[in-house]
């Protein structure tokens, strides 16, 4: 449906097709724009398919306009779940948090009272509580105190990635999968005007969108755009159960631990994360994050380490959102953010809205891609 909206664009090209990139182009695509989707492996198997999936604003608390952009990008998933079906993407089933050390605990604490003065649902059980009603295979103190955030969800990102970009080129839209981006070609204007890619071909376009995610820096780089990236890499481990012993994602001592479909369960920790670089291997680092979960959850113990890999998050220099136009580049827009998960849906609704009409929504107001000055 085309009301509402400018003269719209002859061609955008998206540069990555993980959720922000499915998201923005399926956003378009809906609304009558031509979309060529080009990624250089297959949708939804980078970052998306290797990060904690964990839809939130708990996390985001260091700034309100950050803050209120993620609780909006819960509620644009629950639209999302609404209009596509929840299949096997969307898992609403709350998170858990929980520590184990008195500083760690009064933190916690403050943040679910700050959390509950904005109206955001907070709930705190006692751990012999959480045990009996919601968790009965994790191991933890009965009197420890554990949040739960009733509204927060999981998402399975590869298969909420696949039903988008699927809709879309029902839709008419193109998949161009296995083939990087090499040149991005501007005319006398500076204005985009061609993409040049490695399988030789070059399309014409009109807008490109970077949501390349660890390679949006590259991308920027082919317009003579400074995108300055934190090098902040991450450990992920799926464990393979005969019967999955968990039911939502949570924040234990040391670990991270959620489902991840039938037979699997996702492992992560920052803990982890900061030996990347020691030297240590990812088998070894599973190895760790498997003994870490297996502490929480005993039943894990038997289970077995089916994958692991350490992803690069696309975050920004300064740890916020890039979403928006840049205008010395006419045509050139960025789409670039950790906790893609989480916002994914929103930016992808928000940018589609801003390149058809010209105008920028206010919860974007702060993440202005021009603040990264050349």
């Amino acid at each position: 449906m085309r009301v509402g909206f400018a003269k719209l664009p002859e061609r955008v090209a998206v540069i990555g097709v993980g959720i922000l990139g499915a998201s923005v182009g399926w956003n378009l695509s809906r609304h009558g724009a031509e979309v060529v989707f080009i990624d250089a492996g297959q949708p939804g198997e980078g970052v998306t398919d290797w990060s904690f999936s964990w839809v939130n604003a708990s996390n985001k608390t260091a700034r309100k306009s950050y803050f209120d952009l993620s609780v909006a990008g819960m509620a644009a998933h629950r639209e999302l779940a609404r209009a596509i079906g929840p299949d096997s993407w969307w898992y609403p089933s709350g998170h858990l948090r929980w520590a184990d050390d008195p500083a760690a605990e009064a933190k916690l604490l403050k943040t679910a009272g700050l959390l509950a003065e904005r109206d955001y649902r907070v709930e705190v059980y006692t751990g012999a509580e959480v045990r009996r009603r919601l968790e009965p295979a994790l191991t933890m103190p009965g009197e420890v105190p554990v949040v739960f955030y009733a509204d927060e969800a999981w998402v399975h990102g590869r298969h909420l990635v696949g039903r988008l970009v699927g809709q879309a080129v029902a839709s008419g839209a193109e998949l161009r999968s296995g083939t990087a981006v090499c040149d991005v070609g501007t005319g006398a204007d500076g204005s985009i005007r061609t993409v040049g890619l490695s399988d030789g071909s070059c399309l014409d376009v009109d807008i490109v969108v970077n949501a390349a995610g660890p390679h949006a820096s590259h991308v920027a780089g082919l317009v003579a755009r400074h995108l300055p990236m934190r090098r902040e890499p991450g450990a992920i481990t799926r464990i393979g159960c005969a019967q999955v012993p968990v039911h939502r994602a949570m924040h234990a001592p040391h670990v991270e631990i959620r489902p991840d479909g039938d037979g699997s369960v996702l492992l992560h920790s920052r803990e982890i994360d900061a030996l990347v670089d020691t030297g240590e291997g990812p088998a070894q680092l599973a190895r760790r994050l498997h003994e870490s979960a297996r502490h929480v959850v005993p039943e894990l113990g038997n289970s077995r380490i089916a994958q692991t890999r350490v992803a690069h998050r696309p975050i920004p220099a300064d740890g916020f959102p890039s979403v928006g136009a840049v205008p010395s580049v006419p045509g050139y827009y960025e789409a670039v953010t950790h906790s893609g998960i989480t916002l994914g849906p929103v930016v992808g609704r928000l940018l589609a809205s801003e390149i058809l009409s010209g105008k920028r929504d206010e919860l974007l107001a702060d993440f202005h891609p021009e603040r990264f000055s050349p």
